[in-house]
């Protein structure tokens, strides 16, 4: 059974393969505010809507010191692939045994044309310097998402 992780919660440990980047672990998060964001599948319709939401972002966020990661259990070679033809600024970390995605409880039942089935929700973490989740974002619907991150950021860092 997985622990409900929660707000003020320390960042699972980890350690994954990922674009950009080759090995990202937790502790390369360390000292930065970070945004990661699960994502159900490379190529799909939403998924594809969020990561380029973010990219077009990516400046702003970087500008104020945040990074950015995406996360799915997509293979590294899905996610080269992927982030090449969207040309994304930040690193999709593989997750294909489901460790962080679990470990972050966003590995969900879902059900499609009633057949039920397990995979990740759509979900976000916003990470302080000291690796603590600092704001968690469940079932996330992707319009005005990335927005409501960046200024969700801009609050916590003027008000803490």
């Amino acid at each position: 059974m997985v622990k409900d992780i929660g707000l003020n919660d320390k960042l699972p440990s980890f350690s994954l393969e990922a674009t950009r980047v080759k090995t990202c672990r937790d502790s390369d998060l360390l000292g930065q505010w970070t945004v990661l964001f699960l994502y159900p599948k490379d190529n799909t319709s939403g998924c594809t809507r969020e990561a380029r939401e973010f990219n077009e972002r990516y400046s702003e966020f970087e500008a104020a010191g945040v990074r950015i990661f995406g996360v799915s259990k997509d293979t590294l070679a899905s996610h080269s692939s992927f982030s090449k033809k969207l040309n994304l600024q930040f690193p999709l970390i593989s997750d294909p045994e489901t460790q962080l995605i679990q470990s972050l409880n966003a590995w969900k039942e879902k059900s499609m044309y009633g057949k039920k089935y397990m995979g990740a929700e759509r979900s976000t973490f916003l990470i302080d310097k000291n690796l603590i989740l600092k704001y968690i974002w469940r079932k996330v619907k992707v319009e005005g998402h990335v927005n409501e991150v960046f200024d969700t950021y801009k609050k916590l860092v003027r008000d803490p």
